[in-house]
């Protein structure tokens, strides 16, 4: 019904008794506005507005269709303040990688929570590339070593620091089991690449997640490679050492989101809060040794290993 169009119109000079203050109001121009009216008027068949000189006023039928509109509008305005606010609470799917969530995210989230009570935030651990509208997942924190396409828009939370772990007050690394992972195999070549070191270790124990190898390295059970972010808590209250310290390997933590962080104020809140986070978390240990480092004698090293050990980054380590 076409007329439902020139509704706001009517509206509007109604509630200013004025074509000229409607015109204001919608900018439009005063003809504009009296010629929606008047198609009004002719598609109802009556007249809406007593015309004279240059004032107008409702007639009987005007106050009868401008009671119902204010009314209507009302309840449009109010549904759409219903709509906005269930959005509003509507949780934030965040899809993070398995051991950083558990390991750092995770024990982190009551901050959020009492940084943010108004954002409901909902994890759900997964790695690798995704599909944001098919997983419901509306972020998605991720290590770039994958490419995230240009249809993503990328904020880098942190670099990657990575380095050997073991439990504090461990020696003797020569005789440690070096603890690897299966579904990250080159973690100890791409450090010892990034680091330039040259150590040796006693036999090889292999497990089946990255969270796992930690979890026995705190134990006592050998040396791991850590991410720098995955153990910050361990580290910082002890009960791990890095005795040769974190290097960078070149890779990065990215917050994904497929809809642009401007656009979304609880999308920006993530954001800056885990940027926060993450730069409080190595702030809080430096990034060379973190213990003291074994003798080069204790560490089973040739002389020439012992020149040149400056940290190289490399892109893309899987760690």
């Amino acid at each position: 019904m076409h007329w439902l169009g020139w509704i706001r119109f009517f509206e509007a000079a109604a509630r200013h008794q004025s074509f000229m203050r409607a015109a204001d109001e919608l900018h439009l121009t005063h003809g504009a506005v009296s010629r929606q009216i008047r198609q009004l008027e002719d598609a109802l068949g009556v007249a809406l507005f007593e015309r004279r000189n240059r004032a107008v006023f409702l007639t009987e039928a005007g106050h009868i269709l401008h009671a119902a509109a204010s009314q209507s509008l009302e309840l449009l305005a109010g549904a759409a303040d219903r709509i906005r606010a269930q959005g509003r609470q509507q949780a934030l799917v965040l899809s993070c990688e398995p051991t950083i969530a558990m390991r750092w995210l995770i024990p982190r989230l009551p901050r959020f929570a009492e940084a943010h009570p108004d954002i409901a935030l909902h994890l759900m651990a997964a790695g690798g590339p995704l599909d944001f509208a098919r997983g419901g997942v509306d972020l998605a924190l991720r290590r770039n070593d994958f490419p995230f396409g240009p249809q993503l828009h990328a904020q880098e939370v942190a670099e990657e620091w990575v380095g050997v772990v073991c439990r504090a007050g461990t020696t003797g690394l020569a005789t440690l089991p070096r603890l690897h992972t299966r579904s990250r195999p080159q973690a100890w070549q791409r450090w010892a690449q990034a680091a330039g070191v040259r150590q040796r270790f006693g036999a090889d124990a292999w497990y089946e997640h990255f969270y796992l190898t930690i979890q026995a390295a705190a134990a006592g059970l050998g040396c791991a490679i850590a991410s720098r972010l995955m153990v910050a808590d361990e580290m910082a209250d002890g009960r791990l050492a890095a005795p040769f310290g974190f290097v960078r390997d070149g890779s990065s933590y990215h917050l994904l989101s497929p809809v642009a962080f401007e656009r979304d104020e609880r999308r920006r809140a993530v954001r800056d809060w885990l940027c926060r986070e993450a730069r409080a978390s190595l702030d809080a240990q430096p990034s060379g040794v973190t213990a003291p480092a074994p003798s080069p004698r204790a560490r089973g090293e040739a002389p020439r290993a012992r020149r040149g050990r400056a940290a190289r980054a490399t892109r893309g380590a899987d760690i």
